[in-house]
Order: structure tokens, then sequence, then C-alpha cells
């Protein structure tokens, strides 16, 4: 056997108390079958649950313990809807995910906490779910979906639940899952907003390419690290996608009718819109489907290549400063521009800047020259920083379109200039 670290053997030994305490549980008496498929202590658990009228009782009951979901991503609206799933009593459950548990996410992904930080999220999401419900069988996968492993993972399961937030792998989950005949169950939140949906319901309803025949513009795409999220809003997304999976296992829809769902966090509001129906035109799920199982194992379809790619380095690097050279001149008369949203700014900020938000209303101005101080001229040096070093370079080359010949953007921005000066948070 390989030796193993510190931490690799508590993990170890923290694995297998669990699973002592799951197989002494499931030694007592309540944990014994009185029936083909129950035990007392499952009648106790769902016991509120199966006298909700409209549930369907027992019937409906037997249905979740037969049923075989696949989660991908444990993040923040797969942690609220495997919280409640595996509470609800679904048999089988896999969890796809290869990114590991950060500080930074705990203040949503409500499955993890501060002890698993650097544990892989779907080991620390079957660690909770086996405490919270020892009945649910939990299958992890410490990989990232890709056009090799999509369909020997989908095949095993009856339902797949859509937690990405990434339009390649969204494509790629839709493409396999209606060449398999999975409906799909799919969230996205991002701020204080999010929406959910149902697609290719029962092999009938619309898939996502109905709805997005054409992927968003690249450089559209905000994701939570840069957008933000509010720990609520994802929150409540992701119950409704486990409130919407249970009504699917259930059989709760007798004639479907495509939607979308959306939640409005600041007004607290909810709106169901109609969706179009299944599009004969279709490349995947219509009438006459280009994509097939064989394009997709070949890789003939780059799903990257398909979405686009966001291009993080836009201008020469004659035109960037590293934060330690910057910090060499930072006494030096320049002009320092923040690029960050007005939140971020008031978060933290170095002396002496100006912010200058790069936004909708940035990208549609011809000149700045109402911000710049008395004195300062487009010849003098100007500096250009934002949180990772991104989006600096993009407003770092449309000040060069306005006039300015000696702009330079701080490469990796307020998160490497944290290293520099530790009394500037890294968040």
């Amino acid at each position: 056997m390989d030796s193993l670290s510190k931490d690799e053997l508590i993990e170890k030994i923290r694995q297998l108390e669990l699973e002592n305490d799951q197989l002494k549980q499931q030694k007592s008496p309540e944990f014994e079958k009185i029936d083909d498929l129950f035990s007392q202590d499952e009648y106790l658990r769902y016991g509120r649950q199966m006298i909700v009228p409209g549930f369907g009782s027992l019937e409906s009951q037997r249905k979740l313990k037969k049923a075989k979901i696949l989660v991908i991503g444990a993040g923040g609206l797969g942690c609220p809807a495997l919280l409640y799933l595996s509470a609800s009593g679904i048999g089988e459950i896999g969890i796809v995910d290869d990114d590991i548990v950060d500080v930074s996410n705990l203040h949503r992904q409500v499955l993890h906490t501060t002890d698993n930080v650097g544990m892989y999220k779907c080991d620390s999401a079957k660690q909770y779910i086996n405490r919270l419900n020892p009945h649910v069988k939990v299958t992890t996968y410490h990989e990232r979906l890709t056009n090799d492993n999509a369909f020997k993972i989908f095949t095993e399961y009856d339902l797949i639940l859509d937690c990405t937030d990434a339009p390649a792998v969204r494509y790629l989950i839709n493409d396999v899952a209606v060449i398999l005949g999975k409906t799909v169950v799919s969230g996205s939140g991002l701020k204080t907003d999010g929406q959910w949906t149902i697609l290719n319901f029962e092999t009938k309803g619309p898939c996502y390419r109905c709805f997005h025949p054409k992927p968003p513009s690249p450089n559209s795409v905000t994701s939570c690290q840069d957008g933000g999220v509010l720990g609520p809003a994802i929150g409540i997304i992701g119950l409704n996608m486990a409130m919407e999976t249970l009504k699917v296992l259930i059989g709760h829809y007798q004639e479907f009718k495509p939607f979308m769902g959306a939640y409005f966090g600041f007004q607290n509001q909810y709106r169901m819109f109609k969706m179009r129906n299944r599009q004969k035109d279709c490349i995947v799920c219509g009438d006459n489907p280009q994509i097939t199982r064989e394009v997709i194992e070949s890789n003939q379809l780059d799903y990257h290549v398909f979405c686009g790619r966001a291009e993080p380095y836009l201008i020469d690097s004659k035109y960037r400063i590293s934060v330690d050279d910057y910090h060499k001149v930072k006494d030096t008369k320049h002009l320092l521009i923040d690029v960050r949203s007005v939140d971020q700014f008031g978060i933290t900020a170095l002396p002496n800047s100006i912010n200058i938000p790069w936004d909708a209303n940035f990208q549609k101005r011809q000149s700045i020259d109402e911000f710049l101080p008395p004195g300062y001229t487009k010849q003098d040096a100007c500096y250009v920083i934002c949180r990772y070093g991104n989006d600096s370079q993009i407003a770092a080359k449309t000040l060069m379109d306005f006039g300015f010949n000696n702009v330079k953007d701080i490469i990796g921005g307020m998160n490497k200039w944290s290293n520099i000066d530790k009394g500037i948070p890294r968040y």
C-alpha cells in the first residue's frame, strides 16, 4: 500500500468510523426490513412526507426508493438539491464533481464544512448524506464530465440534475441525456437571481438546444467568482430543482407543458414562463438529429470550441506589469484606475485609485476625461487593476483606443496584490 499523508490518514480513519456507525445502525432492530423495501426507521423518516395529499402515499415513496439519480456538480445548486433529495428517500444518488472544497464555497454550498476544506466536494457531500440518511446509496465520481465518460456514467441512472455553471458542459449533459432518453432537471443562478426547468421530459419535452440553439457569447458569461452570488438565492434554485425532481419521479406530471421558473431574490418574486415545445429542426432531439453518440465519443464535437473561448490575454505583454514591478513604481506620479464594481471597490482598494467600473456603461463610453485628476495628461503613466487581471486587460485596450499612450494593466489584479500588501484581503 502506498504511504498516506497525515491528512489522508485522518480522512481514512474518519471514513472508517462513519462506515462503522452505519453498520451498527443497520444491525439495530429499527433497520431490519419489515416489508420488501422499507424498515421501521424508514417509515418513521418518511411518514410525514407520505401522508401529504397529492404525494401518492406509499407507492410514491417506493418510486423514490427505487430511483437512481445523478447530480452533476456539488456546489451552490447541487448542495441544497442533494440535501433534500437524500432526506426524501431517493434510493441511489451519483455525484460528479472533480473540484475540492474551498473556504469561499462555504457561504452557499451547505453540505460542506470548514473541516472539509481541501476535500473533494463529492466526497464531502457523500459524508454529509451518509450521516443524514444511511438508507441512501451514494456513488462519487472524482472527475470532470467529458465526451469520454458521460455515456458510461449516465447509463447507470434514471434522471439527471444539471447543477453546473458553464455552457459547454450544459450542452454535453443535454446531448448525452437526449441520446440515452434521460430527463434532465436543470438550474442556474448568479448574484441574487436564478432559474430552473425540466428538459427532455420522458423523451417528449424540449431539450436545452430547443431553447438555446446557439450558445451565448463567451464574453457575456459571468461566473459566481466574478459576478458574486448570494447564498439563499442560489439555495432557493437548488430547492426548486429538488422539488421538480421529486415531481418527475413520483409521476406528478400527467400533462407536461414546458416551462421556465425564475426567482428574483431582492424582489422575492417568482415567475413562471411558458416555453416552446420540442423543435423539429433541433440538431439533437429533432426529426433529423445530427449529434449522435459516435459524434460525441469520437470527439468530433468539441463543446468548448462550440461555445467559444473567452480570450483572457488581449494585450501584448509589453502593456502588462507584475504586482512586484508595480510595487516599485506605486509612489511615482501616475493614474491608477480600478475597474471592479462599486461593491467590490467598497470591500478593499489601493490608495489613490479611482473607481471606473468595467460594465456596460464603460464599454459604451468614448472618453473618461471627466474622471481624470487635475494636471493629468494622456501621455502620463496609467495603470489598470481589476480583481484577477482579466477585465483590466480589456479596459487597458479600451483606454489605448481613447488616446492614452502609456497604459499597463496589473497582472493578477487585487488577488495577486494581496501577496504584496497583507492588509488587502482576498475575497
